[in-house]
């Protein structure tokens, strides 16, 4: 018996709406990251884009649990010294909320040349509103479900 290789032409790749209001970090990322890699097909292979698309919305509106606000660092850093920029959680989602849920997801990806691919599939936005529909996917309304 021969071992199944995944070709690109069977990689059929579906529109997930995600509703972020109220979701934990964490628990939100775990769920994109999953659906973005594929892991929820039996197609999956780690060599592979097999993933899906993901839109998330009401970016904004997400939840934090404990002090994470007030305690919680980004570090970024030039490559030069003294180059060190550090900001609070509190102030990132002040002015880029879409960039918190972005680095969770990025963080919970492999890190690979597919990682890159990966983030291409993924869309934030802060309102209800946006372009690729409205209806929820099977996908979304089933997790909701088993919560």
């Amino acid at each position: 018996m021969k071992t199944y290789s995944v070709k690109a032409k069977d990689i059929k790749r579906e529109w997930h709406i995600i509703d972020a209001s109220d979701e934990v970090l964490g628990k939100l990322a775990t769920r994109v990251a999953k659906l973005l890699s594929g892991k929820h097909k039996p197609l999956y292979a780690p060599n592979m884009d097999v993933g899906d698309f993901v839109v998330v919305v009401n970016a904004g509106k997400i939840r934090f649990t404990g002090n994470k606000l007030k305690q919680k660092m980004y570090y970024s850093h030039s490559g030069y010294p003294g180059g060190l920029k550090t900001e609070r959680l509190e102030e990132l989602q002040e002015k880029y909320p879409e960039r918190i849920i972005e680095h969770a997801v990025k963080g919970m990806l492999p890190r690979n040349k597919l990682n890159a691919k990966m983030m291409k599939r993924l869309r934030i936005y802060l309102g209800a509103e946006n372009p690729y529909g409205k209806a929820p996917s099977a996908v979304a309304a089933k997790e909701a479900s088993n919560s």
